[in-house]
């Protein structure tokens, strides 16, 4: 009976025995503490940070170029190097250079001796600055909590690079990379051409869709034990290297390829082991909207004086590129300050270039992982490009001019009269 009374008693839950060993984690990846997808690493940890922690697999980063070039190619080159340190497969398209030698330009990774030495070098530097700099601020502003310049927190996650040096061709073929040259490519109609979609994008698609598939990233291949992540990067998309028009044309061709490749593109990630980089050169496709600048007028002016065509490109143009932000994950815009006026600016010594984030993914969140700060800044230092808190120095000039005191002292006495002035016929404050 006690016998029986104990089995009664006895749950019948049971816990489920382990079917065999937990499966490894993808290389060079983590899971997001807010929502728990698998994110990459851009390859720069301060852009990492800014984008909520890395690239999420299955996403779009859109990086919209600067006006040269410049800074663009080396987020894009990070992103790739990040790629072979961690040994995953790579697919590398271009239409301007050719992606052999796009490889062989990438920067060399930092060991982690290597790194912490050139992070305390570049430490050291900004302290001896830091310390010239409270020679001159005067002593109220001395207490103050100082703002800490990199939003980089302490992580392991990702890797430094030096971009004085090469990465080594041993270490460029351990791992297993794709290419796609458009001046390489055949020229034949693929089947896709009644999508009104330009032939080199559809070309691109064609072959993305080929590696994904073969690859097993798509998950199409069970007995593939050994799991890896595409890395996909597309340079200077959208320029008139790749047959688009939309740039260099008032009446385009094919107006809406760029937006129907992103769109065919962005259902392939969603649905592969991948993650995907694109660099846009923005300003040749807002052309036509920085022109508009110029004229104080509103449309129906530009319509009457300038011309309907142009007035037709400029919204065709703008949303373009609206759409072209909704059909990406990721956003992020560089502007440099070369050729501009905030090159010889002194108040912009320390930086090159302004970082823009115009969008940032919502991951399985009805919100996103919103930065602390909103004015960000790059530049370049010896060996690292960094991305760092824009803040500008204090007015230490001991020169101000007459007039702007007296100007100054002016409407201190304005406002300090209130609205009485205008109780005895004084037109200074305007309501």
């Amino acid at each position: 009976m006690a016998a029986a009374g104990g089995a009664r008693g006895r749950t019948s839950f049971q816990r489920r025995a382990g079917t065999g060993a937990r499966p490894a984690a993808l290389p060079g990846t983590r899971p997001a503490l807010r929502h728990g997808q698998l994110l990459l690493s851009s390859g720069l940890p301060s852009l990492d940070c800014v984008l909520g922690g890395g690239i999420a697999v299955g996403t779009l980063l859109l990086i919209e170029e600067d006006k040269y070039g410049l800074y663009s190619n080396l987020l894009f080159k990070y992103f790739l190097a990040e790629g072979i340190v961690c040994g995953h497969d790579l697919f590398v398209a271009s239409a301007k250079e050719h992606p052999d030698n796009i490889l062989k330009e990438l920067p060399a990774p930092l060991l982690d001796d290597t790194c912490g030495k050139e992070l305390g070098d570049e430490a050291a530097t900004v302290k001896s600055e830091d310390f010239q700099d409270s020679m001159k601020i005067a002593w109220r502003y001395q207490n103050l909590p100082k703002m800490e310049a990199s939003p980089t927190p302490y992580t392991k996650f990702g890797h430094y690079y030096d971009i004085s040096k090469k990465m080594s061709p041993e270490l460029i073929q351990s791992i297993k990379w794709h290419s796609f040259y458009l001046h390489e490519e055949p020229s034949s109609l693929p089947k896709m051409k009644t999508c009104n979609m330009n032939g080199a994008y559809v070309r691109l698609l064609q072959s993305l869709q080929r590696i994904i598939s073969q690859g097993g990233f798509d998950g199409s291949d069970p007995q593939k034990k050994q799991k890896n992540v595409l890395r996909i990067g597309i340079q200077g998309l959208g320029s008139p290297l790749w047959g688009d028009d939309i740039c260099c044309s008032d009446t385009p061709e094919d107006v809406h390829s760029l937006t129907k490749f992103l769109y065919v593109l962005r259902g392939l990630l969603r649905k592969s082991l991948s993650a995907c980089i694109i660099t846009v050169p923005a300003h040749l496709i807002q052309f036509a909207i920085e022109k508009t600048k110029t004229y104080p007028m509103n449309i129906n002016y530009l319509f009457h004086h300038i011309g309907c065509v142009f007035c037709f490109r400029v919204l065709q143009n703008k949303a373009i590129m609206e759409r072209v932000t909704n059909l990406s994950d990721m956003v992020v815009g560089l502007e440099s300050f070369i050729g501009s006026e905030r090159e010889t600016n002194p108040l912009y010594k320390d930086y090159h270039g302004l970082v823009h984030v115009h969008q940032i993914p919502r991951l399985n969140s009805l919100i996103c992982d919103v930065s602390d700060t909103k004015d960000l800044a790059f530049r370049l230092k010896r060996k690292l490009f960094t991305i760092e808190r824009l803040h500008l120095p204090p007015d230490l000039s001991d020169t101000v001019s007459r007039a702007s005191k007296q100007d100054l002292a002016g409407s201190a006495k304005l406002l300090s009269s209130g609205c009485g002035a205008m109780a005895i016929g004084k037109k200074h404050l305007d309501f």
